[in-house]
């Protein structure tokens, strides 16, 4: 369950992160990497903020998913895994998908994929 679990978070961060770039940030770039466009009513520093954040939910996505799958490896071999350390990382996937789903009156398909984490997390530890 955490292996599949660490999994989904990396598979979510990966398409997040895809999906952002050819929904979200093609439109605002001016030739760079980094988008800079924001119309009328983001100035370029904003822009630049919201695309980093955009992007370090992914790289927190990989590190959570990565924590979770070497628990499963590591409880397969007998190590202990520390309840709080799973505990808040559930906490966290329920807090989020929380926030999805009220922030998007649940037309945003990523609150399932989180709630399913932190139950897949949840049953594994």
């Amino acid at each position: 369950m955490l292996f599949a679990a660490g999994c989904l978070a990396f598979l979510l961060g990966l398409i997040h992160s895809i999906l952002g770039e050819i929904l979200i940030f093609k439109r605002m770039r001016d030739g760079g990497i980094i988008p800079t466009n924001g119309g009328p009513l983001l100035k370029e520093r904003h822009v630049r903020i919201l695309w980093a954040s955009w992007h370090l939910v992914t790289v927190f996505g990989c590190g959570i998913g990565a924590i979770l799958c070497w628990f499963s490896i590591s409880s397969s071999e007998g190590i202990v895994i520390p309840s709080f350390v799973v505990n808040s990382v559930v906490v966290a996937m329920i807090a989020g998908a929380a926030l999805v789903l009220v922030g998007t009156k649940g037309k945003h398909p990523g609150w399932v994929i989180l709630i399913t984490i932190a139950i897949l997390s949840w049953i594994g530890s």
